[in-house]
């Protein structure tokens, strides 16, 4: 099985000024091509620190990815590091200076004079483009194994990685099994509770399980080794769906799909507005509604009522009701969406009212409990949850669960 290993440069990821995605991205693609990531280094702008990184690297393993150092100012020195290490001149690539030209020229502008180094590569080298920015990358290829040089911005190493690293990866020998990797992503359900409903399959080995938890939220990674990605995914698909029949109401997400993002396909396929009121979560649930770009065509607005003044002037929850049930009740959270509603016109309203801790708990009402209200026409619908976690997990846990609840609503309503 081939293996790598990771080089990532920048004193500013030593500094703790950069998370290092670069490495964790490459090490999800690269299992899923069949090669063992066997370890990662972080390495400053120092040239002679870098050049021994190199040579170990290359000692030890088939291929050595580099990220960063490949920009137009004086501590952009990969490509430099790596000449040294082979021996090799450092040589202008004539199309990668045509190609900056005519990025600037597109612009209006002339070429810096600082991005001309950008377009000098080690002899021998084959010169990856840039789709989306100034500074290509390479492949070179040195008794048998390849260093491959990658540009440091997330945004491009992946374009590059995607259109140009991938391909030639491929036509590799030697690869292993491919991995295929899926994660799950579970609300207003405890880290134990979803372990001990998924004890079973966590003790199989392949696929594997892994369990992580995140504020608000728990992922379930559940990974396949095959022949091929086709044979691997159905081995996930086989698990995922044994996830989905055990704690189905508690996913909320896969992979790197966005709920709100999903949630707002879904009310303009219904050709609903929403609006929310809110008072744990304090604007948080709606500003991951308007997180996603377009958001205006279906979010009407919200209200953020703390207080109780709040509650009873603006969105009409009566006194009554507050002195009786308190803020965090299911007649506060219905009186609340049903006030939103009539305020904003919204075709459907989410409320949200909660203990957040750390204080204000009671044996009655204890940290973590919130109650969510929905609310359109002809349907009502008020939940009760105790959410795990410290203040910041109950806070994201309490707009997870609610745009899960408006996900199952709006798909119910869209099969329907």
């Amino acid at each position: 099985m081939l293996q790598a290993e990771v080089i990532s440069t920048g004193t500013e990821i030593l500094l703790g000024y950069i998370v290092n995605t670069d490495a964790q991205y490459l090490s999800r693609e690269l299992a899923r091509l069949g090669i063992e990531v066997t370890l990662h280094t972080v390495v400053g702008d120092d040239r002679e620190i870098m050049k021994s990184a190199l040579r170990d690297a290359l000692k030890r393993v088939d291929l050595v990815f580099t990220t960063g150092g490949l920009g137009p100012t004086s501590d952009d020195i990969t490509k430099e590091v790596v000449a040294e290490v082979l021996g090799r001149p450092i040589v202008l690539d004539e199309e990668s200076l045509k190609a900056m030209e005519a990025f600037f020229a597109a612009q209006g502008k002339g070429l810096p004079e600082a991005v001309v180094r950008q377009a000098y590569f080690p002899a021998g080298a084959r010169v990856l483009p840039n789709p989306v920015g100034t500074a290509p990358g390479a492949i070179i290829q040195v008794d048998g194994k390849a260093i491959v040089i990658l540009p440091g911005p997330p945004r491009e190493l992946r374009a590059m990685f995607t259109t140009s690293v991938v391909p030639y990866l491929e036509a590799l020998p030697g690869r292993g099994p491919v991995l295929y990797v899926r994660v799950y992503k579970l609300t207003s359900i405890p880290e134990y509770a979803v372990h001990d409903a998924l004890r079973d399959l966590a003790a199989t080995t392949n696929p594997t399980l892994g369990f992580l938890a995140r504020p608000g939220e728990v992922h379930v990674r559940v990974t396949a080794r095959a022949g091929t990605a086709e044979e691997a995914r159905k081995l996930v698909d086989l698990t995922g769906a044994e996830i989905y029949r055990r704690l189905g109401e508690y996913v909320f997400a896969t992979d790197d799909e966005k709920i709100e993002a999903t949630v707002g396909t879904l009310l303009q396929k219904c050709g609903l507005t929403l609006s929310v009121a809110e008072s744990c979560t304090a604007g948080l649930l709606g500003g991951r509604i308007t997180n996603v770009p377009g958001s205006s065509a279906y979010f009407l607005g919200g209200v953020i009522a703390y207080s109780n003044e709040l509650k009873e002037r603006i969105l009409g929850v009566p006194r009554e009701t507050l002195d009786r049930c308190g803020a965090v009740s299911e007649e506060t959270a219905v009186a609340m969406v049903r006030g939103v509603c009539a305020l904003t016109g919204a075709d459907i309203g989410l409320a949200v009212t909660g203990v957040a801790g750390p204080g204000g708990g009671t044996s009655e009402k204890p940290v973590g409990l919130v109650y969510i209200a929905l609310a359109a026409e002809q349907h009502l619908d008020c939940r009760r949850f105790v959410l795990p976690g410290h203040r910041g997990a109950v806070r994201e846990g309490t707009v997870n669960t609610a745009l899960n609840m408006l996900k199952r609503y709006l798909e119910n309503l869209s099969a329907g």
